[in-house]
């Protein structure tokens, strides 16, 4: 099941990837660069990778904030009719996939009580806390995962998000002296 999941994320991230080469408005561009994006993110998801899951959705928002606003300012696009059917009608679909993708994981949760570590046998957590105080010297198996097992991951995750909010607070900040300036010059 989740490899046909997989496979139709890379099939949607393919047609967004070439809607976003084609299309002519930088807007809708964007939106599908964004598109491609939240696909990776749930395909890292499906495929039992959260961390780098968060990470990728973390830089997607960031980069689509930083593109958006640079598009808002150079391009001015308007709606007309024929297009809000099409957008609708996309919307729609894609909530209802979202829907369906949530009911199925829904019905693949174990039952209550059940203990998340009987079900993956081989996965390395069961190693780190069989032997994860002995191999590291740690005192504290948190403290053993995240800095002896998984150290670079974590020193990767921490710049990734470090540099997300010190991006949007840059853009924020420019965003509110060009508002007070405005606010300033018509009084």
């Amino acid at each position: 099941m989740i490899e046909t999941v997989v496979g139709t994320m890379i099939l949607f991230m393919a047609i967004s990837a070439i809607i976003a080469l084609e299309t002519k408005d930088l807007l809708s561009s964007i939106i599908s660069v964004g598109a491609i994006g939240v696909a990776t993110s749930i395909c890292f998801l499906l495929v039992g990778a959260p961390d780098i899951a968060i990470t990728q959705m973390v830089v997607e928002v960031l980069s689509l904030i930083i593109l958006i606003r640079a598009t808002i300012r150079r391009d001015l696009t308007t709606i007309n009719g024929d297009r809000e059917f099409f957008g609708l009608t996309v919307t729609i679909a894609l909530i209802f996939l979202f829907f369906l993708f949530g009911f199925k994981a829904f019905l693949t949760l174990p039952e209550f009580g059940t203990p998340a570590m009987s079900q993956f046998i081989e996965a390395p957590s069961t190693k780190y806390i069989s032997s994860g105080f002995k191999e590291t010297g740690a005192s504290n198996i948190v403290t053993a995962i995240i800095l002896d097992y998984r150290g670079f991951d974590t020193l990767g995750e921490v710049t990734v998000l470090f540099t997300a909010i010190w991006g949007a607070l840059a853009i924020m900040r420019v965003y509110s002296r060009k508002k007070r300036k405005n606010k300033n010059s018509h009084e």
